[in-house]
């Protein structure tokens, strides 16, 4: 009945200095601080059951398993690296030296902790602490220790171990220079992944970033973090090539071009994809009155009738051409135009979501500067029609006119789209210029402002509550 039992000497996370002959490591690593670790030791196992010990450091030893389906974790015991506190309550017994000064330790016998109680060698007593213990190098453990116990359902030539922990993350930055191309009608589009290290250590991992939107069900480990030096850690090959990705469950995958060593407060940098030229339009939007839900307000004596116009580029993403076919993890979209002299000019900044392939990247940059736009409220009534059949409730109605005024301070005709959005039955009842409905609860108005002049837009909704 008695397996063949083996131990492996110490290997895990804090030790990835050891020989990559010795055991490999790869990394799944996750925006919002979570780290998958993947180690596959050289040491074989034996059918039945074999003794591990792993250094597992920020981990918790309930998610440790075997990729290979052919082992199991019977049992985990975690012994965690040595703290002060505990370190002096198994020191209950012994003399330990302790520091009072630079050059000057008085060595005592630890009697009980607390209260302090130590005995002097003359036997006399201290109930305070004598000074800064010293303790004995076999007293203190370095790191977290696991022992693992895996049964083997046959013989493997090595060991396959993997566990979640947390100390590193990532982001996503796009840098998209617009006004190119034949008529300023393109856009080109560039993407890094930036990932940085809080408290994780490895040594030439591989590393694979993980785009998507995973739920947690565990509470987050707090790492010490460290300050960061702004470093970046990177190979000749990692800056030369970009991430290679593929699609895993809800998620996508994308894995670095080479080994990485990463250390706490050093990034690493990494082209997503090749540098991209697509089609792009700009949109100047007015934002509208109405709520989404809810009553109409009385908006007729507000003194401030200023608007913001805002500012879209919608980055064109067709089918069947590479920039179209890659997913774009969500993170920050910096747009840059050149000056009259060709120097690039930060114009805009957003934050994009995840894009699936095909879908356009649409976002808002700021507001406009030299497109303005005045709304004032014109009308305002409320009734309460009656019920459409009885036994419901009393319906309240609302009618609301606005007049909007688009001023264009450019030397170039724009052209400004009014929107306005509303949930639930409301219908555009007049309006200076026709109206288009984009879907069930938006609808738009599109105004040509000629340069240096303006335009006005007067409309009429009525909305049922």
């Amino acid at each position: 009945m008695a397996p063949v039992m083996r131990t492996v000497a110490m290997v895990g996370l804090a030790v990835l200095g050891a020989s990559a002959a010795m055991a490999q490591t790869s990394l799944s690593i996750y925006s919002d601080g979570r780290v998958v670790v993947r180690r596959t030791l050289a040491q074989p196992l034996e059918k039945g059951r074999n003794a591990v010990t792993l250094d597992l450091d920020g981990a918790d030893p309930a998610t440790v398993f075997s990729p290979d389906t052919t082992v199991m974790l019977a049992s985990a015991v975690l012994r965690r690296a040595t703290e002060r506190g505990p370190a002096l309550e198994n020191s209950v017994g012994q003399a330990l030296s302790f520091v009072r000064a630079k050059g000057d330790t008085v060595q005592a016998t630890v009697v009980r902790v607390n209260p302090p109680q130590y005995r002097l060698p003359d036997g006399r007593f201290l109930l305070v602490e004598p000074g800064e213990p010293l303790f004995p190098p076999e007293a203190v453990r370095t790191t977290s220790h696991a022992a693992l116990v895996l049964e083997a359902g046959r013989a493997r030539p090595n060991t396959e171990l993997a566990w979640v922990t947390e100390g590193a993350n990532w982001y996503a930055v796009y840098q998209v220079v617009i006004g190119v191309g034949p008529a300023g009608a393109q856009a080109a589009v560039s993407g890094t992944a930036t990932l940085i290290s809080q408290t994780l250590r490895a040594d030439s991992a591989g590393v694979q970033l993980v785009a998507g939107t995973i739920n947690r069900a565990r509470p987050p480990v707090s790492p010490k973090t460290s300050q960061f030096t702004g470093r970046i850690a990177m190979s000749a090959d990692a800056r030369s090539a970009e991430a290679g990705e593929e699609a895993v469950g809800e998620t996508h995958v994308y894995t670095l071009p080479a080994r990485a060593t990463l250390q706490p407060g050093v990034s690493v940098v990494t082209a997503l994809f090749p540098r991209a030229l697509v089609p792009s339009t700009q949109e100047y939007v007015v934002p509208g009155a109405l709520p989404i839900r809810g009553y109409v307000s009385d908006l007729s004596g507000a003194p401030d009738t200023r608007v913001p116009v805002q500012v879209w580029y919608t980055l064109k993403r067709a089918r069947g051409t590479p920039f179209g076919d890659r997913p774009l993890p969500g993170g920050t979209v910096q747009l840059y135009q050149a000056d009259a002299d060709g120097r690039v000019q930060l114009v805009g900044e957003a934050t994009g979501a995840h894009t699936a392939p095909g879908r356009d990247l649409r976002v808002q940059s700021g507001d406009a500067f030299d497109v303005t736009a005045d709304r004032v409220q014109t009308d305002y009534t409320q009734e309460q029609p009656p019920p459409i059949r009885r036994g419901l409730q009393p319906r309240q109605r609302f009618t609301a006119s606005y007049r909007v005024t688009i001023s264009n301070a450019k030397a170039a005709p724009v052209t400004v789209d009014v929107r306005e959005t509303r949930a639930g039955h409301w219908v555009v009842v007049t309006s200076s210029v026709p109206s288009e409905k984009l879907s069930a609860t938006e609808v738009r108005f599109r105004l040509a402002v000629p340069a240096k002049g303006e335009a006005t837009l007067t409309y009429t909704v009525q909305v049922d509550s």
